[in-house]
Formats: structure tokens, C-alpha cells, sequence
């Protein structure tokens, strides 16, 4: 979809500013989930080195930016080119999301007396942290080039996040006996859930480069 609708973003300068914050709010958020990753799981006193809600707010903006110039594209255009508006301001929902996630992570932080271990699962959490953080840099050139191949390829690739992550939570819930506390235990079904939510967000902006705007957040269609 998005071939026909880069045209489009690059002629008109409203659409090209919004297409461009799209690429600054997808860096920002994967500096927060970073910085928010490293506050959680790798430090005791759990600070933090950037003020997370300053950059929660600013994504905010940026998405209130994005609408505006969405709306006044279309308003001079009289919604010739509804598809790619709508398709853009879907897109930067996910994003804004993803930020609303990696906030929760800091909060989590916060309220953690220690470090985040993740026990017998800390294997999978660091797989899954990997991952997620990978993800955020693929989607950001398979969005920036609308490459196709590459969009159907990390939808392939990082479909085993969110399995993995369903799979941990619902043996979290069901231990009887653990050496995992009680506490620990939350906070990891907490953060196992916020990454696969994460991971489902950047699907779906990915999603965006494969499919027509009606599929977008669904898995592309086989080809017959």
C-alpha cells in the first residue's frame, strides 16, 4: 500500500511533515523502551536517565501534529487521498501505544525494590527483550522504504515473540510452587505482556507496508 502512498507523502509538504514525525515518534519510542528496559532490569536504584513522561508527552504531541496536518492535507485536497491519511493516522495510534507501554515499564521500575530477574524464564525474557528492540529498528527501514519483502518477512520473523510471551504468562499464573515470589511473579507476567504488546504494535505498522488499508493489523492475505 504504501508504494502508492509515499507519492503522495513526498509532493505535499503537510503529508511529508507528518510522514517524517511518524520516523521521529518510532526513534523516540525505542529510546524509551531502552531506557525503560535497562531502568527495570539492570540497575538496583532503578533510575533512569531521560524523564520518560516529558518523552510521553512529547509523543503526544507529535501525534496531535500528525492529525492536524492529516486534516488539513485532506480539507485542501477535499479527501482525494483519504486512504493515505487514514492509513498514516492508524499508524501513529500504534506508536503513541507503544509509548504508553514503555511508560507502564518505568512505573513498574519504580515500584520494584530491585532489579527484575527473570528466574527460570530469564533465558526467553532475554531472547524476547532482543527481539523487541530489533523490531523496533527493521520496522522503522521497512517503513521508511515501504519495502514489502521486508514487511512479510518480519511479520514471519517475530511471530514467536507473542507466542512465547501468551506461553510464559499462563505459567506464571499457574505455578503452585516456584522459587519466584509472589511480587516477582506479577511484575514478570506484567513485563512479559507489555513486550508482546509492544511486538503486536510494531506488527502492526508493519502490517501497513503489506496490506491494503482495510488489512492493516491483520496478517497479509496468501497469495493464491
Amino acid at each position: 500500500m504504501f508504494k502508492q502512498l509515499l507519492s503522495i507523502f513526498k509532493k505535499d509538504s503537510l503529508m511529508n511533515r507528518a510522514y517524517q514525525r511518524s520516523f521521529d515518534m518510532i526513534s523516540n519510542t525505542h529510546e524509551m523502551f531502552l531506557k525503560a528496559k535497562k531502568s527495570l532490569r539492570h540497575t538496583e536504584d532503578n533510575q533512569i536517565d531521560i524523564d520518560i513522561y516529558d518523552k510521553d508527552i512529547e509523543i503526544n504531541r507529535f501525534e496531535r501534529e500528525v492529525r492536524r496536518n492529516v486534516l488539513n492535507h485532506l480539507i485542501i485536497n477535499e479527501g482525494s487521498e483519504l486512504p493515505s491519511g487514514l492509513a498514516l493516522v492508524s499508524i501513529i495510534i500504534d506508536i503513541e501505544r507503544i509509548g504508553d507501554y514503555t511508560k507502564n515499564m518505568v512505573e513498574l521500575a519504580i515500584n520494584h525494590p530491585q532489579k527484575l530477574e527473570g528466574k527460570e524464564f530469564e533465558s526467553d525474557l532475554q531472547r524476547v527483550e532482543k527481539a523487541v528492540s530489533e523490531h523496533f529498528l527493521q520496522t522503522r527501514t521497512c517503513f521508511e522504504k515501504s519495502d514489502k519483502e521486508l514487511a512479510l518477512r518480519l511479520l514471519s520473523d517475530y511471530e514467536w515473540v507473542n507466542r512465547l510471551c501468551d506461553d510464559i504468562v499462563l505459567k506464571l499464573v499457574k505455578m503452585t510452587e516456584s522459587n519466584i515470589p509472589p511480587g516477582e511473579a506479577v511484575s514478570l507476567a506484567l513485563y512479559f505482556r507489555w513486550l508482546k504488546r509492544i511486538n503486536s504494535h510494531l506488527r502492526n505498522i508493519v502490517t501497513s507496508v503489506a496490506n491494503p488499508f482495510d488489512r492493516i493489523g491483520f496478517k497479509p492475505k496468501q497469495q493464491k
